[in-house]
């Protein structure tokens, strides 16, 4: 059967859309997930890190998978286990219930967002037309992640929040029937069906042990034994991942990647940028509806000049690093991450929105994607060719992770500053209000690191076809 590569294109961009959809859709919701379900204020933060990490702990799974049993069978099931899953997060009535619902579907992003990707490099021959499909891809996603703001809070405003996940049932079925038409079967992959399951076990395990010791380190306390034991645990499983990849004949994560410094310093970089972006969603969308007294919509339609933002951001730096470089540019938008961020703290519940949060949004909008561009390019300048997809991987696994562990370690500074003011005579709103603060500064000290990490990054000048690839990645 002739297959329409453009076609197979639009199949592949919507399951993309929806699986970054789905990161910024729930932002708006949390506020009424956490009084539906009574999450306590340290354990809201799972909501979008059970997401967050067993997408970012499986992703190279998911993509070594694509290349052992055919893209089109993993992206299929992992099509499946998303659509499933957000069928059941929409079920949930306890906070325990959606947490795990969530994590299974990270996990179903996390086999079907590299299957995608392999398919569509394979169906567009490399130059012009990849180019071109690599922008479609990312700009479908990039979409995504701007009007899932707005689309969470016209659903919960209208119907429930139930329905930020349940929009996702009909779309994955509708896509699932449209695979065998539109979407070619085809291996690119002859080795031997070796998955490193364990690798990625331990490492996602030893992530989500430290995440979680760190968000119980403020109501159990950094010396408690349940605090202690977790952080150790997982400490323990992460030096049994480097050791399982180290001996692995096919590891996720190849140990050897990382004598490159571009893709090391890149790497950390990129994290840095995840961290600070999830931070700073989180908890501005709570800020908006429990300090600023937004409705789900209103808080999205605020975040969405920042999405905005960002696209254009996309096109600048892509014009920019040919001109000026990776290193300059990348530098700058840590700087303007950094500006954003501290503009944003200094907001109150009685100014003005025009005046007090839209310049911070726009301006952070534009810092983190000048961060991501020349990030991914630096990230795979010094591998080689035949190891780029694994070092893109990498890269793009240590931004999930990064944002994960930002949003732990930023969350718990938060609420133990709010906790203390409420402790000291302050009322609800002047704590959320100076949590809110103390957590923006948090995320802008991440800022602060990687504008002195980026210091340390190569200075490139890329080729059209690099540039085109980490658009769409960044």
């Amino acid at each position: 059967m002739r297959r329409s590569p453009w076609a197979t294109l639009a199949v592949l961009a919507l399951a993309q859309f929806i699986v970054v959809l789905d990161v910024t859709i729930v932002n708006v919701a949390l506020p009424h997930i956490q009084a539906d379900l009574h999450f306590s204020a340290d354990s809201l933060q799972w909501v979008i890190n059970a997401y967050t990490l067993l997408f970012g702990g499986f992703l190279l799974l998911g993509g070594r998978m694509a290349d052992l049993l055919g893209p089109r069978r993993v992206f299929t099931a992992g099509l499946v286990l998303f659509g499933a899953t957000s069928l059941v997060a929409g079920l949930s009535n306890s906070p325990e219930f959606l947490i795990g619902a969530r994590a299974v579907q990270g996990l179903g992003g996390a086999l079907l967002s590299p299957a995608a990707l392999a398919i569509l490099t394979m169906t567009f021959a490399h130059g012009r037309e990849r180019n071109i499909a690599m922008g479609v891809w990312g700009g479908l996603a990039g979409l995504g992640g701007t009007l899932g703001v707005v689309a969470g809070g016209v659903l919960v405003d209208s119907l429930s929040w139930q329905w930020v996940f349940f929009v996702n049932v009909p779309i994955v079925i509708a896509l699932i029937a449209l695979i065998p038409v539109f979407v070619p079967d085809m291996r690119h992959s002859t080795g031997r069906r070796t998955f490193d399951t364990l690798g990625a076990v331990l490492g996602t395990a030893g992530l989500m042990s430290v995440v979680y010791g760190v968000v119980r380190s403020e109501p159990a306390g950094w010396g408690s034994f349940e605090v202690v034991g977790v952080l150790t645990a997982g400490v323990l499983m992460l030096a049994a991942f480097v050791v399982v990849e180290s001996r692995s004949a096919a590891p996720l994560v190849p140990l050897r990647l990382f004598r490159s410094r571009a893709l090391s310093v890149s790497g950390a970089s990129l994290a840095l940028n995840g961290a600070g972006f999830l931070s700073m969603f989180f908890l501005t969308a709570i800020y908006l509806q429990q300090v600023r007294g937004d409705s789900a919509l209103e808080a999205g339609v605020h975040f969405l000049p920042m999405g905005g933002a960002a696209i254009v951001g996309a096109v600048l730096a892509s014009q920019l690093v040919q001109r000026l470089g990776t290193r300059t540019v990348q530098l700058g938008g840590a700087v303007l991450s950094l500006a954003g961020l501290l503009l944003l703290s200094q907001a109150d519940a009685t100014g003005s929105y025009s005046s007090q949060l839209l310049p911070g949004l726009i301006i952070f909008g534009f810092g983190i994607i000048g961060v991501g561009v020349p990030g991914q390019i630096n990230a795979v300048s010094e591998v080689r060719p035949v190891e780029a997809g694994a070092a893109s991987g990498v890269v793009n696994a240590m931004y999930q992770v990064g944002g994960a562990l930002g949003l732990a370690i930023v969350t718990t500074l938060s609420i133990s500053h709010t906790t203390h003011e409420l402790t000291h005579g302050a009322t609800q709103l002047q704590a959320l209000q100076s949590g809110y603060e103390r957590g923006l500064l948090a995320a802008a000290a991440f800022a602060v690191a990687n504008v002195l990490l980026t210091l340390a990054t190569p200075q490139l000048q890329p080729t059209s076809e690099q540039l085109a690839e980490a658009t769409a990645a960044a």
